[in-house]
């Protein structure tokens, strides 16, 4: 992947030799004769810089002098010093100043490419983690979403003005296009950004404990209660209620719903008073609410309510030029997680298989792809065959609704492909991803999963909800955090849902 490597340099000789080797390896050079110079280069917003390669012995504002600057930065890049007059205390100064490598010049080739793509890799790593950390108390910002595709503008625009209010937004757009995520960077751009974000999910529970998970109730309020519960909407106070999947939410909920938008106040069951609530609502649907009124299905009262500043997330095919940067993204993240520390790239027919990809399921299939292919790696780079359930598209088809079962020759999106293709190869690795769409009757058993019985009439839902987490735990091997993430619920959830359904944790993998 492209990286902007900033040269800072007032020898032009050097410059140009520098200029030459960051070409060579693929990257942009952008080149300032001087410290403030470089600086001013920082601070400009057209082109992030990936890595700074730094002169000491400058005039006027001079490397140490820019790293004086730099200091405490959070955004500023992995900088390589180097200078003509090195020594073991010029060298320790710095380092200790926060250089990230010293090299004396002049250094061979070879060793500035390695030194730069080092620091390549620190500086993903580091801005992955600090997004990360931003997204978990709360402060991230628009900033951290990767939305360099001109389809993603607009959304940008209407999200940057809608957190300067507190008017309630909803954000549509299908499943996987990220709008958890742009909901975060809503909430972190916003006045509130020190107080909570609380996500709910309107479609994981129904009846009374859906109405007890917002608005709370009181010891005893119903069969099963238990102890006073607080709900959602006063874990929210002061803060943002972020609502996903709004258009899940019975009739009877969505009435108590438009009353806390209304009067600002929530009654939780078994209560006989009503509790004021301070909260920003934003919501999020991959329906159209608007066609779910007609039908009687959606409140016209409630849509008008949660329809005063609507954002429309496009899907990831609109949005190509974000692939690669997306992918790099992920990439970094799981093989830090899975201790795959020589994994740092793409092979370029891989970038080339991810661009012309559709990814129905968006970005979230897109995380999900790359988190298989790092499992599957053993080099340092993704290969295609670590990509076995997508194909190569036909350039010369037009594309059509995605196949059920991507292996039928000649039913949906994909070519056929010759026995010497590397994905052809690499197929039988892994099962053929379930697409929207697809008539389950057709899908074969996938790994413990059966979806029909032996009648052919659906099975129970809490039968296959056991498999499902039973097959969980043995593809991940037992990690009680990665299957609770994978399956999108809490540790706590998913322990309660262990002990319910009398399995081990220590033996869940012989399950």
């Amino acid at each position: 992947m492209t990286s902007c490597v900033l040269i800072v340099d007032d020898d032009p000789v050097a410059c140009r030799l520098l200029e030459e080797i960051v070409r060579k390896h693929g990257h942009v050079p952008i080149v300032a004769q001087g410290g403030e110079e470089a600086l001013a280069v920082l601070e400009r917003d057209d082109r992030p810089v990936d890595v700074m390669i730094l002169d000491l012995v400058m005039p006027g504002l001079d490397g140490m002098g820019v790293l004086d600057r730099l200091r405490g930065c959070a955004d500023a890049p992995p900088v390589i010093v180097q200078t003509a007059k090195g020594g073991i205390d010029v060298a320790v100064s710095a380092m200790g100043a926060g250089a990230f490598d010293f090299l004396v010049k002049p250094a061979a080739p070879e060793r500035i490419a390695v030194s730069i793509t080092n620091a390549i890799k620190l500086g993903t790593l580091q801005t992955e983690i600090a997004r990360m950390k931003r997204t978990l108390n709360g402060t991230m910002t628009f900033s951290d979403i990767i939305m360099r595709s001109p389809a993603m503008d607009r959304p940008r625009e209407l999200g940057e003005r809608a957190a300067r209010s507190m008017i309630p937004v909803l954000i549509e757009g299908e499943t996987g296009v990220g709008k958890e995520l742009f909901a975060h960077a809503l909430h972190g751009s916003g006045p509130r950004r020190a107080k909570p974000f609380i996500r709910f999910n309107c479609g994981a529970i129904s009846g009374d404990l859906l109405e007890s998970a917002l608005f709370g109730h009181e010891k005893d309020a119903f069969p099963g209660a238990g102890a006073r519960h607080i709900g959602k909407f006063q874990q929210a106070h002061g803060g943002t209620l972020f609502l996903d999947e709004i258009g899940e939410l019975p009739d009877k909920t969505q009435v108590k719903l438009l009353r806390a938008i209304q009067n600002g106040e929530i009654v939780p069951i078994g209560a006989s008073q009503p509790v004021r609530v301070d909260f920003r609502l934003i919501a999020a649907t991959d329906r159209r609410l608007v066609d779910l009124v007609p039908e009687g299905r959606f409140r016209e009262d409630l849509f008008y309510r949660l329809n005063v500043f609507p954002i429309w997330l496009p899907p990831l095919r609109e949005r190509r030029e974000d692939i690669a940067e997306l992918a790099r993204q992920f990439l970094v993240r799981f093989a830090a997680e899975q201790g795959k520390k020589g994994l740092d790239g793409f092979a370029s027919k891989t970038i080339e298989l991810l661009m012309a990809s559709p990814w129905p399921g968006n970005i979230r299939q897109l995380e999900n792809s790359v988190f298989r292919a790092v499992m599957l790696a053993d080099g340092n780079e993704l290969k295609p065959a670590d990509f076995p359930q997508l194909g190569l598209p036909d350039a010369g088809a037009a594309p059509s609704p995605p196949s059920p079962l991507v292996d039928t020759p000649g039913a949906g999106q994909y070519a056929p492909l010759s026995a010497e293709s590397p994905v052809a190869q690499a197929r039988h690795m892994l099962p053929a991803p379930v697409l929207p769409g697809t008539d389950f009757a057709q899908i074969p058993h996938y790994g413990a999963t059966w979806i029909l019985d032996k009648c052919g009439d659906v099975r129970n839902f809490g039968a296959l909800e056991e498999e499902v987490i039973r097959f969980a735990l043995d593809h991940y091997r037992g990690r009680m955090s990665e299957v609770a993430r994978r399956l999108g619920i809490g540790r706590s959830t998913l322990y309660r849902k262990l002990k319910d359904y009398g399995i081990e944790p220590h033996n869940a993998k012989a399950a």
